[in-house]
């Protein structure tokens, strides 16, 4: 029986190519997208799997409040390792401070500048590093360190790294403890290509063990067997208190299974983060699944004429409607089966594209069983849900009406359709819409004013000692013959701000309030070099002795501290009193979605560690850094002269929203493809349903415009209800997402407007393909069997 249910399902396909064609690329379509999706989400979800102690790993959090805002974040004080490991040794198996550094690494002659970590003893046994060669134990040594295969490779070659001697920053010597193998992209620590030992004299945070309120190293812990994150988070809240004053610190664990999908909080508490994107795609692989199943409802719903009497005559010799319920049924699932083989097909040939557009390494588990098994599934589950309504549909048919000839589907027989079209168009419409937003939300973010000039501005990390020797005959040789207009050190880059603090008294300041600066060190040619705004007072100045000990600040800091007339007015800070000299207009160097941080510019040389060049605009920018690399070799002959274009910086924080808008916009244009493609098949059949009619109205005089506009117009009906109903529901939703930003676009009306004009275009242009070419036939040819 199931044999003959497939054979007879094969006939049907084979005998009808055109339907059987849409049929199957459509929901092909479908279902790759819901595999890409699956695929995405799968990746997501086992994000940090790799290390096998992932559910006893956490960082441990601080949360203060500040300027009326409270934030929770991963930098915390160095003493918390200490009073954790031994006041609460019952709850912690092992703990590590870290903190990540770019660092100069040379062999040899070889020399490579890359991203790692200074961590503790405990971190590779807590990471459960895959050692190539060598081993974890190795790091206990406080002069041993740990390379990446990637970079082993690459400072040494095919010999065994192990005991060689490298040095770090042209400053010290470390010997090479072990290899470990790359870490995937799907972790956190993924470019830390190294491991530097804590307890080194050159690593700055060993020298903070009694500084309780300089937050800047992270601490990653795991706790005992059967320990309770939320258990210990609560035993842990108020540790540092009793060793701070003038504000509060609550200290919590963030699990290492949350770290990628729930990073967002609210008073200390995590509230989500990329786990809405995994909602929010799994919800669009699934309409966009559905989608294709509706073309498959659709059009076998639409033929359901052709196969009454087929229907009939099988009802008369007692076929029973199980029996052909089963039948249609099975002919769907052979339906899905041939679309899931396009499908891997597809898959496979677009997960190089997807992988770019997603920033991810993903590939199909050929080799995973659960993989397999939840395919036979999915295959079955779409087959099932694609055939369901036809199936019933079609075996519910009334076999004395058919084989009479007085069977109609009737005007209600379409009702169906027209709900699943709009089902369609609804879903389509909706993400044209998102797409619009996200874009237009970009593109606001993008441009606003950022208070300096972005363009020719590079940063250049002040690693090795040369660089802090030669520093102001280099910047004249640089200024004369090599290509810069102009150069600064600072300790931060212009689109970060890595050092902020409290503590700062000035006149009038309110007794209660403590508000957090962000505090940047720069030297005079700072403000020059990146060409920021002064709006009162002036820069620093070399022409000035005493601006060694003055500030600048933003707009927000100025707000913040309640100062009417800033410049002149002395702050106190860390001791020493500091004039105000100047106020520049606030610069975006953080989120560019989010409020300007209060910042304070000084000149306390000593916590720089960036070079700020400007590139000449007069000279070709490769001729430029051709000379500014002869200079910087003459006097760091042991680096490679390595740089940040800022612009190019700048640009990576629109990554997360321009990634989520690229994979709107894709799963915009399938589902867009998959409704288009069911219209066409819609249409096509209506064409042929209605072959006399059209060609009686040609004989009578209807025109091509007259029988376009007749075969069109109840599809344009069904779009424009499609647009009533979607627009009320994106506006709702992404006025939701953009309450995420306080910097955020409006929803104009047009979008709404071009949404719904696109989406009536496109149908219009799928249907009037068959429209015109059922009004152009021959009449003569339409009514001849009359």
């Amino acid at each position: 029986m199931l044999k003959n249910y497939f054979k007879i399902a094969w006939r049907n396909l084979y005998k009808n190519k055109a339907y059987s064609s849409i049929n199957i690329v459509g929901l092909a379509t479908g279902m790759a997208v819901a595999l890409l999706i699956g695929l995405w989400i799968r990746d997501e979800l086992s994000f940090n799997n790799y290390h096998k102690n992932h559910g006893r790993l956490a960082y441990v959090m601080s949360t203060q409040t500040y300027n009326g805002e409270t934030g929770t974040y991963p930098n915390i004080v160095v003493p918390l390792e200490n009073e954790l490991r031994t006041k609460y040794a019952g709850d912690f198996k092992r703990l590590s401070l870290t903190w990540t550094s770019t660092n100069i690494l040379s062999a040899g002659e070889k020399k490579i500048s890359a991203s790692g970590k200074w961590a503790q003893p405990d971190l590779p046994e807590m990471l459960t590093l895959t050692m190539q060669k060598g081993n974890r134990e190795s790091f206990q040594d406080p002069s041993t360190v740990l390379l990446s295969q990637s970079l082993a490779i690459a400072l040494f070659g095919d010999a065994d790294p192990v005991n060689k001697i490298i040095r770090v920053d042209n400053k010290i010597e470390m010997k090479v403890g072990g290899v470990y193998e790359d870490l995937p992209r799907s972790t956190t620590f993924n470019e830390t290509k190294y491991l530097l030992p804590w307890y080194n004299k050159e690593n700055f945070w060993n020298t903070q063990t009694n500084h309780w309120r300089n937050h800047g190293c992270e601490l990653i812990v795991q706790v005992n067997d059967r320990v309770d994150f939320d258990k210990t988070s609560a035993k842990i809240i108020d540790v540092v208190n009793p060793n701070i004053k003038g504000f509060k610190e609550y200290t919590s664990l963030h699990p290492m299974d949350k770290w990628n999908l729930y990073n967002e909080f609210e008073n200390g508490k995590s509230v989500g983060g990329r786990i809405q994107f995994v909602w929010l795609f799994g919800i669009i692989g699934v309409f966009v699944l559905l989608l294709a199943c509706i073309n498959f409802m659709n059009l076998s719903t639409a033929r359901s004429e052709k196969r009454a009497k087929e229907v009939g005559i099988r009802k008369t010799v007692g076929s029973m409607r199980g029996q052909l319920a089963a039948q249609f049924l099975g002919e769907s699932l052979v339906v899905a089966f041939l679309s899931f083989i396009v499908t891997i097909i597809l898959v496979q040939l677009s997960l190089p594209f997807f992988n770019s557009l997603s920033d991810k390494q993903m590939s199909i588990p050929w080799s995973n069983t659960l993989f397999w098994l939840v395919t036979s599934g999915f295959i079955f589950f779409t087959g099932l849900v694609s055939g369901s309504y036809p199936a019933f549909y079609l075996s519910g048919f009334n076999p004395l009406k058919v084989l009479k000839g007085t069977f109609r589907a009737g005007r209600l027989a379409s009702i169906p359709r027209k709900v699943l079209v709009v089902v369609q168009f609804t879903v389509s419409i909706t993400l044209i819409i998102g797409t619009i937003i996200v874009y237009k939300q970009i593109q606001f973010a993008k441009s606003r004013p950022v208070g300096y000039s972005r363009e020719g501005l590079i940063t250049i990390v002040m690693n090795t000692p040369e660089l802090y020797r030669h520093y102001n005959a280099m910047r004249n040789d640089l200024i004369e013959n090599g290509g810069a207009a102009d150069m600064a050190e600072s300790n931060s880059p212009t689109t970060q701000i890595w050092s902020n603090n409290s503590g700062v008294e000035w006149k009038g300041k309110d007794p209660r309030a403590d508000p957090l600066f962000g505090t940047i060190a720069v030297t005079h040619d700072f403000g020059k070099t990146i060409g920021w705004e002064i709006t009162e007072g002036r820069d620093f100045s070399r022409e000035y002795p005493t601006d060694s000990g003055a500030f600048v600040l933003n707009e927000s800091a100025v707000k913040i501290a309640g100062l009417k007339n800033p410049v002149g007015q002395i702050m106190k800070w860390d001791g020493k009193d500091h004039v105000v000299v100047g106020v520049v207009k606030d610069m975006v160097m953080e989120s560019p979605f989010k409020p300007t941080v209060p910042t304070i510019f000084h000149m306390e040389y000593g916590w720089v560690r960036l070079i700020i060049v400007r590139i000449k605009p007069t000279m070709p920018l490769r001729e430029a850094l051709a000379k500014m690399e002869t200079v910087f070799k003459r006097y760091n002959p042991g680096s490679p002269f390595e740089y940040q274009f800022t612009d190019e910086t700048y640009k990576k924080k629109f990554s997360d929203e321009e990634r989520i808008g690229n994979l709107s916009t894709f799963f915009a244009i399938l589902a867009i493809f998959i409704s288009c493609l069911g219209l066409f098949g819609l249409a096509s059949f209506v064409a042929e349903q209605r072959t006399k009619e059209i060609g009686v109205r040609k004989v009578l005089g209807a025109t091509v415009f007259n029988l376009w506009k007749m075969l069109s117009k109840d599809f344009v009906r069904l779009v424009m209800i499609s647009c009533v109903i979607a627009i009320p529901l994106a506006s709702y939703f992404l006025n939701q997402w953009l309450q995420r930003y306080v910097y955020h676009t409006e929803v104009s009306w047009w979008i709404f407007a071009a949404a719904g004009i696109g989406a009536l275009v496109i149908t219009l242009l799928t249907v009037s393909f068959q429209a015109i070419k059922a009004a152009l036939a021959n009449p003569v040819k339409s009514l001849r069997t009359e």
